[in-house]
């Protein structure tokens, strides 16, 4: 674990032009100390350090995906119903469009709404090119656009704790949850809140 967060740190530091955040009392290998801007499916705005103090499940994806994507929300979904309605009320979700372009706030709304996802928890958004690319670096995400405007990608759960620090990841996809990572989930919420 402490070789994983060591490179996370790194791979914060050395990102080019990377924004980062300025709050000092962050853990030098968080996430959230990316301040690159997200808008979510309503139109708000918002930084990943927003959701200090809340256990996240992050995964990227793009709305116009009619095949991976889906089955990245129904993991998430399968996630969540795999808690206890306390654990679940603490847990968010968000997922971040590879698809900066095409992804504006209406079509993630209608994948939002489509999907009927509990706007409590959880939460689709877009940021810019470059923030994309630092996110998906930052998570272990490899992806690349193709020429009929889909995009090959990583398929990834990431697990975030409340100070943004990576504690797990699955690729295993489906209503299932992996068991590992979905007792790395429970023990996170186990945790005091921050």
């Amino acid at each position: 674990m402490k070789t994983w967060r060591f490179t996370l740190g790194l791979l914060l530091a050395l990102a080019t032009g990377a924004p980062l955040a300025a709050p000092a009392d962050l853990p030098g290998d968080s996430v959230y100390r990316l301040a690159d801007a997200y808008t979510d499916q309503g139109g708000r705005d918002f930084t990943l350090a927003d959701g200090r103090g809340k256990v996240r499940v992050v995964a990227m994806f793009y709305t116009s995906c009619r095949y991976v994507c889906p089955l990245i929300i129904d993991s998430a979904r399968g996630v969540e119903h795999a808690l206890s309605p306390a654990e679940r009320a603490r847990l968010q979700v968000l997922l971040v469009s590879l698809d900066p372009a095409r992804d504006d706030p209406e079509a993630l709304r209608q994948v939002f709404d489509k999907r009927r996802l509990d706007a409590g928890r959880w939460t689709l958004a877009r940021t810019e090119a470059a923030g994309v690319r630092r996110l998906a670096a930052v998570l272990g995400i490899r992806y690349r656009p193709l020429a009929d405007g889909e995009f090959n990608h990583t398929s990834a759960l990431v697990l975030l704790d409340a100070e943004g620090r990576i504690l797990a990841r699955t690729e295993t996809l489906g209503s299932v949850p992996d068991p590992a990572f979905l007792a790395a989930v429970k023990a996170a919420l186990a945790e005091p809140a921050g």
